[in-house]
C-alpha cells in the first residue's frame, strides 16, 4: 500500500504541474499532461513512474471512458438534426482522406507489407474524442453550436476507424453478435430508465446517479471488451443515448467532470505520454516525421474546403481542420492492436505510437495559439483558463 500510494502521489504531482503549466502557457492541459509523461518517462523511467502497476492502466481506461462519456453528452440531439450534414461530411472526409493516403503512401514509400500499411491507415485516421473534447470544454467552445459540430463530426470519424479496424482485421464471432445484441438493448433502454431512476432517487448524498452510471458504464465496457472492441466507443455511444437527459442535469455533469478531470484523466494522458520512447525516435525519426506530417497533411486537406463549403470563415476552417488532426485514443488503440496481432513490429508500432502523440500535441497547440475562433466564445466563457 506504501508503494502505490507513494506511485499515486507521483502521478498527482505530475498532473499538478501540468495543470500549473497549462494554465501559464495557456495550452490545453491534456497535451501538456502527455508532454509531461513523456518527460517524465525519460527521466524516472516505467520502474520508478510505475506504468505497468495494474491499477494505474485502470484508472487510465476508467478516464477515457468517462472522458468519451462526457463528449457524449455534449452532442446536442438539436444540434445533431441541424447539422447532421456539415459534421458527417467532416467525419467521413477526416477519416477516409488520411487513411487511403497514409496506407498507400506507408506501402509505396516505406515499403511495408499490405496489412501493416492498412493498419497504419486505420491509426492516423483517427481523431481523438478525449482531446477534443478536453479543448472544447477548456475554452468554452463544447456548449456553442460550432464546438458541438466538431464533437459529432470527431464521433462519426472514430466510428468509421472502430468498424473499419473490426472489419479489417477483427473475427466476426458469435462473440460479436452478443455485444452488438447486449449493447443495442440496454442503449435502448437507457433514455426510458435513466430519467425515472434519477427522479426517484437523485439528489441523494450516496451519489446514487453516478453510481447507476457507472455501472452502465462499466458494463458494456466489460462487454465491448469481452468480444474485442474498444471500451471507450461504449463511453462515448452510452453519452450520445443519454444526451438529452443527463446532458441536461447540470450539476450532475459537474461533479462527473470534477472526478473525470480531477482525478482520472491525468492517469490517461500521462501514461499515453509515457509510451513514446524518446530516444527510439530520436534514433530513427524518418517514419514518425513522415507519418505525422503526412497525417496532418491529409486531415486539412480532406476537412478545410469542406468546412468552408458549409460557411465557416477562414480561421474557423483553419481551425476545425487542426483540431480534427488531433490522434490519440483511437490511434494508439489501433496500434496495439496491430503490435498484439503480429500484424506490426515494435518498430513500427513506435513510429505510428510517436506520430499518434505528436498529432495530439503539435496541431492542437498551433489551433489554440493561433486560430482559435474567440469570437465564438459564449459571452460568460471569455476568461479562459
Amino acid at each position: 500500500m506504501t508503494a502505490a500510494l507513494t506511485v499515486a502521489t507521483l502521478w498527482m504531482a505530475l498532473a499538478l504541474i501540468a495543470g500549473m503549466l497549462s494554465f501559464w502557457l495557456s495550452v490545453s492541459s491534456p497535451v501538456v499532461e502527455i508532454i509531461i509523461g513523456m518527460v517524465a518517462q525519460l527521466v524516472l523511467g516505467a520502474d520508478l513512474l510505475g506504468t505497468s502497476h495494474g491499477w494505474i492502466k485502470f484508472f487510465s481506461v476508467v478516464g477515457a471512458i468517462l472522458l468519451t462519456f462526457l463528449a457524449g453528452t455534449e452532442i446536442d440531439p438539436s444540434v445533431l438534426k441541424l447539422k447532421w450534414k456539415q459534421a458527417g461530411a467532416i467525419g467521413f472526409m477526416s477519416f477516409f482522406v488520411p487513411f487511403g493516403l497514409c496506407a498507400a503512401a506507408a506501402n509505396v514509400y516505406l515499403g511495408w507489407d499490405v496489412k501493416p500499411s492498412w493498419l497504419a491507415g486505420i491509426a492516423m485516421s483517427t481523431t481523438s474524442a478525449a482531446v477534443v473534447y478536453a479543448v472544447m470544454l477548456q475554452f468554452g467552445l463544447a456548449t456553442t453550436e460550432f464546438g458541438k459540430t466538431i464533437l459529432i463530426a470527431t464521433f462519426v470519424t472514430d466510428v468509421l476507424t472502430v468498424v473499419t479496424l473490426g472489419l479489417m482485421f477483427t473475427p466476426f464471432t458469435i462473440k460479436t453478435l452478443i455485444a452488438i445484441g447486449g449493447a443495442a438493448i440496454v442503449l435502448l433502454m437507457l433514455p426510458w430508465l435513466t430519467p425515472r431512476f434519477f427522479n426517484r432517487y437523485g439528489g441523494l448524498l450516496s451519489e446514487l446517479e453516478t453510481k447507476f452510471l457507472l455501472v452502465c458504464l462499466f458494463g458494456l465496457g466489460a462487454l465491448a471488451t469481452w468480444a474485442d472492441s474498444e471500451a471507450v466507443l461504449a463511453g462515448y455511444t452510452t453519452g450520445m443515448v443519454l444526451a438529452g437527459c443527463v446532458g441536461q442535469n447540470h450539476a450532475l455533469i459537474q461533479r462527473l467532470r470534477t472526478l473525470t478531470f480531477g482525478l482520472l484523466t491525468p492517469f490517461f494522458f500521462i501514461l499515453v505520454g509515457s509510451l513514446v520512447s524518446i530516444p527510439a525516435v530520436i534514433v530513427a525519426p524518418a517514419a514518425f516525421l513522415f507519418f505525422l506530417i503526412l497525417k496532418v497533411f491529409a486531415k486539412f486537406a480532406g476537412i478545410f474546403f469542406v468546412a468552408q463549403l458549409f460557411g465557416e470563415t477562414g480561421n474557423e476552417a483553419i481551425y476545425t481542420s487542426l483540431i480534427m488532426s488531433t490522434g490519440l485514443t483511437f490511434g494508439t488503440i489501433a496500434a496495439l492492436f496491430g503490435l498484439s496481432h503480429e500484424i506490426i513490429n515494435e518498430g513500427q508500432y513506435s513510429s505510428l505510437v510517436a506520430a499518434v502523440i505528436a498529432s495530439a500535441v503539435i496541431p492542437t497547440f498551433i489551433a489554440n495559439r493561433y486560430f482559435l475562433p474567440s469570437h465564438l466564445f459564449p459571452k460568460e466563457s471569455t476568461d479562459v483558463q
